[in-house]
């Protein structure tokens, strides 16, 4: 369905509508045919009557009235002086010139924002960040293709983080789990560098979901969600990472925190109620809401089935383990 956009006799713009209310419009008068419609793909505003056939708008019954001519004064008494001799008989006249009117165009010096005639931000694959579109059906991301989207996390930001970590913990003086690991020492686990792989990665998440051109990180943006506020505005890079630190929470309740998610009207966890946030499709809160999918999605299944198998096969490792210390004990 083809969304439209109007400009009405207040000169605000309005929408986005059908076709058949831009249709509606103008028969009860609302719209006239010099009034400004735009829709997606047409690179300006343009009047009504420019785009009568694609609306199906017979816009000949409308067409404005030639004016009358107005009578110049003096003209009835150089009519009647002229002579009744059936010659013809011509007069001069000091001709007039009248100023045109001027044309009105879409482009105006005033900024977007603040122009009635401005194009609408058209959304590029969902990521544009604009003034949210409320109303309408919002697809909220349930707790499996949030579960996806930190699989997908793990390894496009816990690894990058890691090797950043170890080494400024390096440079820092808090020495290196790697080489610690590599020399068969048993402070592998290095607590200052550790600190340090947390705030990173608040950081990182953080930055990820306050990005206006994002407002996801890797994971959520190939399962095809983000993060916003619960009016569907973008979060600050602030409550992005205080909600990072809040999902330890979740975390620290036995994970209930984050299976809130599966059964709370509006898929939120535990952090997300905390940081008044939001996991939505990525098409919600935007001018195409219609482009939302509420199933699961190739994506996210396919890395769900590779989780499940890589969990079953650490599972596996550690029995097996496990059962080879015991009979070593023995």
């Amino acid at each position: 369905m083809t969304t439209w956009y109007y400009v009405d006799a207040q000169q605000q713009r309005q929408g986005p509508v059908d076709g058949a209310t831009v249709a509606d419009l103008f028969r009860d008068g609302t719209l006239s045919r010099t009034s400004l419609v735009w829709r997606e793909g047409m690179e300006q505003w343009t009047a009504l009557v420019n785009v009568a056939p694609e609306l199906r708008l017979d816009v000949s019954a409308h067409a404005p009235a030639a004016p009358e001519a107005a009578e110049t004064p003096g003209a009835a008494e150089v009519e009647a002086e002229r002579p009744l001799t059936g010659r013809a008989v011509f007069t001069a006249s000091e001709p007039t010139y009248t100023q045109p009117a001027p044309v009105m165009r879409a482009e105006s010096a005033i900024s977007p924002g603040d122009s009635p005639y401005a194009a609408p931000r058209a959304d590029i694959g969902g990521l544009a960040s604009g003034t949210p579109v409320s109303g309408g059906h919002v697809v909220y991301a349930g707790f499996w293709k949030r579960v996806a989207a930190s699989f997908i996390d793990a390894f496009a930001i816990g690894i990058p983080v890691g090797i950043i970590a170890a080494i400024v913990g390096g440079l820092l003086g808090f020495g290196s789990s790697f080489s610690s690991g590599f020399s068969g020492a048993n402070d592998a686990f290095n607590v200052g560098e550790t600190a340090i792989s947390y705030v990173l990665s608040a950081m990182a998440y953080a930055w990820f979901h306050s990005s206006a051109g994002l407002m996801a990180t890797p994971g959520k943006l190939a399962i095809g969600i983000k993060v916003v506020r619960t009016d569907g505005d973008r979060i600050s890079f602030l409550r992005g990472f205080g909600r990072y630190w809040a999902s330890f929470l979740s975390l620290l309740i036995l994970g209930i925190g984050f299976l809130m998610a599966a059964f709370t009207a509006r898929k939120q966890g535990l952090h997300d109620f905390i940081c008044d946030t939001l996991v939505v499709d990525k098409w919600a809160f935007t001018s195409q809401p219609e482009r939302q999918r509420e199933e699961l999605g190739p994506v996210a299944l396919v890395i769900l089935i590779l989780g499940g198998l890589f969990l079953v096969g650490a599972v596996i490792l550690m029995i097996v383990g496990v059962a080879a210390l015991a009979s070593m004990s023995r």
